[in-house]
């Protein structure tokens, strides 16, 4: 006798939600499909029916539910427990050589072993899940904090929305690339050419526009893919010792890992491994720009350790950039923000790598000359990395009879000031600075506002530019006997006004022939936000300004060495050379270019402009000794309630820490704040040390006020 079982509703919807996931789990990790395209949609139309038949058993995490919710809006920002770091690269065997031989004298091992693989060319994303389920996603942004795109990433049918096993992780930080595949790339701008919408400039860009749809369903449209490369933070999971192996129980997770990743021994290894799939580059479905070798043991990824924004135990070895031929139009020449005379060729546009070219940099002076690039030359034009392009000869087969060497100009092309250039140096500069000169102030400016600097939201590129050269400032401070004026100063952005802003937009829109509609009254939402930024930005840590202030070859690590062993702006200003000289890390190059700068009147005049405008000048206490925390190696995780981690750690450093991004037994200690994940693990195991948020408070209350 034959028994049928009758499903409740509730039975069915899961048992097709599992069908539904384990065929998501045979197509995208497997890559094994276990039933046809057809089957696939009729068991989504039957599930999606029964859920709406039965709201009741409602899942957020439900197949059915990937074809986008209602548009945001916004991208929420996210701070990422675990920074997401960039990779140094490599552009030849001989760099790979210099990485495998840091690692072996700094391990004293003599044939270091690797988990290689395919560096994907489209958008890097964090994937949270918590006991399985799928709870958020974000973009890298930069490398602290992203933006929380989680409602785009549910539409990707290659990311499970809940992972497969019984002893799942608490928490998994999935770190992965979303990409757009040759063939889904070719189909999606086939059919839209056929409805007659825009289509898609390249793979890349198509990955990375889908994931800042503001609405899912948009991006449910795009063809998208994913693979997981990497892990943030983890907490209830002991992770495999090597990174292979964790990759190996990703995909046992349930998440795609690409199939062409191996292990490599060695120099020799890795250099085979990058000639194998540099010999398949095209045959791949996807678009690679090169290749990752990461140290495969855990352990030995910890001693390496970091540098700046970048792990020391890994590389990207790129592939030499696709090259064009194209004919060289004109030649113009650029004025960078610290004065660099730049010739770039203007080109017959020309596509290399997907790109559209249309300018290429000539360097400076001396390539010119060696390069001998005339108007009217044929050209090889190359993606430096796949990404800056660059000319990289001449096909004088056909040069034209009547073409004449190119002579970089005598006086500023902007300005018009005498250029200069110093002894042994290959660039030639504008003897004029900021103050006199509109192209150099346009690019300070853009540096001054970008978001490792002031971070004023909302001042981009096209608005510095107007900003610099229509008059639209009618202040009383400008006392130059005209009505009206151009931004002159960085300091000048704190004294803008309302009426100012809404100047500019009037002399735009008559410049672009806007005429407005006086029926209508004028938004002012934009220059009320773009105000309320540059009024948050005068409360920016001193380390910011000093890296905003445009000084040569001082960048962020060194604006924070400055900080930490001068204090303040007035001891900066008051520093000698051997005062500089004599700070780690600042060498004799960079310390004569500090010196410069304070010693010119110009410049000293803008510290106590920026200071009249009401912009803050924070002070932290010099430390000739290093400060109270001089060797001390500390690292942040978690979520901290009174500050951001930045600010932590800009607190620390000032007291003469150092921060570091992975707990090692060089740690001093760890300071966990909530949802703190593996590194809190490991310091347990470790023993060391470990500060909740009132520790920290104390300790910096403590030193900060002796």
């Amino acid at each position: 006798m034959v028994i049928a079982y009758i499903m409740t509703p509730e039975q069915h919807i899961k048992s097709l939600r599992a069908q539904l996931a384990d065929a998501n789990y045979r197509y995208y990790v497997l890559d094994a499909p276990s039933i046809p395209d057809a089957e696939y949609d009729r068991l989504m139309r039957e599930l999606s029916a029964l859920e709406a038949a039965h709201p009741e058993f409602a899942d957020a995490n439900s197949p059915s539910q990937r074809v986008g919710g209602e548009a945001s809006g916004t991208f929420a920002p996210v701070q990422h427990d675990v920074p997401m770091l960039s990779l140094g690269n490599a552009f030849s065997a001989e760099d790979v050589a210099d990485f495998v031989r840091r690692i072996r004298d700094t391990l004293s091992l003599e044939q270091p072993e690797f988990s290689v693989e395919p560096k994907l060319d489209g958008l890097a994303i964090s994937l949270r899940y918590e006991h399985g389920r799928f709870v958020r996603g974000a973009t890298r942004g930069d490398g602290s904090t992203g933006e929380d795109v989680t409602a785009n990433l549910r539409t990707i049918r290659a990311i499970p929305l809940e992972l497969r096993g019984t002893h799942l992780p608490a928490v998994l930080d999935v770190r992965g690339e979303v990409f757009m595949k040759k063939a889904d790339f070719d189909a999606y701008n086939e059919q839209a050419l056929s409805r007659g919408d825009p289509t898609l400039a390249n793979p890349r860009n198509g990955a990375a526009g889908s994931l800042r749809q503001k609405d899912p369903r948009m991006t449910a449209q795009r063809p998208l893919s994913f693979y997981a490369y990497g892990l943030g933070a983890v907490s209830g999971w002991a992770v495999p010792e090597r990174h292979s192996d964790m990759l190996q129980a990703l995909r046992t997770f349930g998440l795609p890992v690409s199939p062409e990743v191996d292990r490599a021994v060695g120099e020799d290894g890795l250099l085979a491994y990058f000639s194998r799939i540099g010999g398949k580059r095209e045959k791949l479905p996807y678009d690679i720009d090169g290749v990752v070798y990461k140290l495969d043991q855990r352990d030995q990824q910890e001693q390496m350790g970091y540098v700046s924004r970048a792990p020391r135990w890994a590389i990207a070895h790129k592939f030499p950039a696709l090259e064009e031929m194209t004919t060289v139009e004109g030649i113009d020449v650029q004025v960078g923000r610290t004065g660099a005379l730049t010739p770039v060729a203007r080109l017959k546009p020309v596509r290399v790598a997907g790109v559209t070219v249309t300018n290429a940099t000539l360097h400076n002076e001396n390539e010119i000359r060696r390069k001998d690039v005339r108007i009217g030359d044929t050209v090889i034009v190359r993606r430096a990395g796949d990404v800056i392009p660059e000319v990289v000869g001449v096909v004088l087969e056909q040069r034209p009879a009547d073409t004449q060497p190119f002579l970089m100009p005598e006086t500023c092309p902007v300005c018009g000031a005498p250029v200069v250039r110093e002894a042994e140096q290959a660039v030639i500069r504008c003897s004029n600075g900021p103050a006199a000169c509109p192209a150099q102030l346009r690019e300070a400016l853009r540096h001054f506002a970008g978001r490792r600097a002031m971070d004023i939201e909302g001042l981009g590129d096209e608005t510095i530019a107007d900003m610099v050269t229509l008059p639209f400032l009618r202040l009383p401070f400008l006392q130059t006997g005209t009505n009206a004026q151009a931004l002159r100063s960085m300091a000048d952005l704190y004294r803008l006004t309302l009426d100012d802003l809404l100047e500019l937009k009037r002399l735009q829109d008559a410049r672009d022939g806007i005429v407005p509609d006086p029926r209508k009254k004028p938004t002012t939402r934009w220059a009320d936000n773009l105000l309320a930024a540059i009024d948050k930005s005068r409360n920016s840590s001193l380390p910011r300004l000093l890296y905003a202030l445009g000084i040569r070859d001082v960048g962020e690590s060194t604006a924070k060495t400055l900080y930490q062993h001068l204090g303040s702006v007035d001891n900066l200003l008051g520093a000698d050379l051997d005062r500089l000289q004599a700070i780690p890390d600042v060498g004799p190059v960079v310390a004569k270019r500090i010196a410069d700068w304070t010693a010119q009147a110009e410049n000293r005049q803008l510290i106590a402009d920026l200071r009249a405008a009401g912009v803050r000048f924070p002070e932290g206490q010099a430390s000739a000794g290093g400060g109270p925390l001089s060797g001390k190696t500390v690292v942040l995780t978690g979520s901290l309630q009174g500050f951001t981690r930045d600010d932590a750690g800009a607190r620390l450093e000032a007291l003469g820490a150092k921060i570091s991004g992975s707990v090692s037994k060089k740690t001093s200690f760890v300071v966990a704040g909530a949802e703190a994940g593996s590194k809190l693990a490991k310091a347990e195991e470790l023993g060391i040390q470990v500060l909740d948020e009132a520790g920290l408070i104390a300790l910096l209350n403590a030193h900060e006020s002796a």
